[in-house]
């Protein structure tokens, strides 16, 4: 279909297989010389993802718990916050220290398992409540969300805007944002935020 028309599945499945493909490239990485990519990698993961649960939470879930359930939309958050405390716990190590490579699994176990429950659960009585037309509008509303600003970290004296769209991965310098817990980011800072109420979602910075 052409790519405006493109449903909100569609959407958060290419999302899903971005993550999926950095997963992949963390996981053929070995030895000390990967080290600076490997945490160059779990920052894009960290940006992207909080991204794609920041859209979810403010457009997709209100949808799913008026016109599914309020239980299958409170799980899928729980998931994302789940996440969102193994990031932080991330955050406080790098490649090779120990204890890294066991938060890194568990994050990419989480991520994945959540993946595998929309895909296999969650999409399809998505698919049996909503219309074409109402997953095309609400595809419409996720992508059309603007990515707030993701201030660099100590590297970069001064914060800008973060210029990549969605669905494209971010760069290696891109950083989390400390904002209140209430606005949400996501990884690379303690306070990650969240705004399920449907106004912009802060992704991130690293103080």
């Amino acid at each position: 279909m052409p790519d405006q028309q493109r449903d909100v599945i569609d959407v958060l499945t290419q999302d899903h297989r971005e993550v999926e493909r950095m997963f992949s490239e963390f996981e053929g990485l070995t030895g000390s010389d990967d080290r600076a990519r490997r945490q160059d990698l779990l920052e894009q993961i960290t940006i992207e993802w909080v991204k794609h649960s920041v859209a979810e939470e403010s457009e997709v879930y209100p949808a799913v718990q008026r016109k599914i359930s309020e239980a299958e939309a409170q799980q899928a958050r729980d998931e994302h916050a789940e996440a969102e405390e193994t990031m932080k716990r991330l955050e406080r190590l790098v490649p090779g220290e120990p204890g890294f490579d066991t938060e890194l699994a568990a994050l990419m176990l989480q991520i994945r398992t959540h993946v595998a429950e929309q895909e296999g659960h969650l999409f399809a009585d998505m698919r049996r409540n909503f219309s074409p037309q109402e997953l095309v509008d609400l595809g419409s509303k996720v992508e059309a969300r603007p990515d707030p600003p993701v201030s660099l970290g100590p590297r970069f004296p001064t914060g800008r805007q973060d210029p990549r769209p969605r669905h494209r991965p971010a760069g290696p310098d891109a950083r989390c944002d400390h904002r209140p817990r209430e606005q949400r980011c996501g990884g690379f800072t303690d306070k990650v935020i969240e705004n399920r109420s449907g106004g912009v979602g802060h992704r991130g910075v690293r103080e």
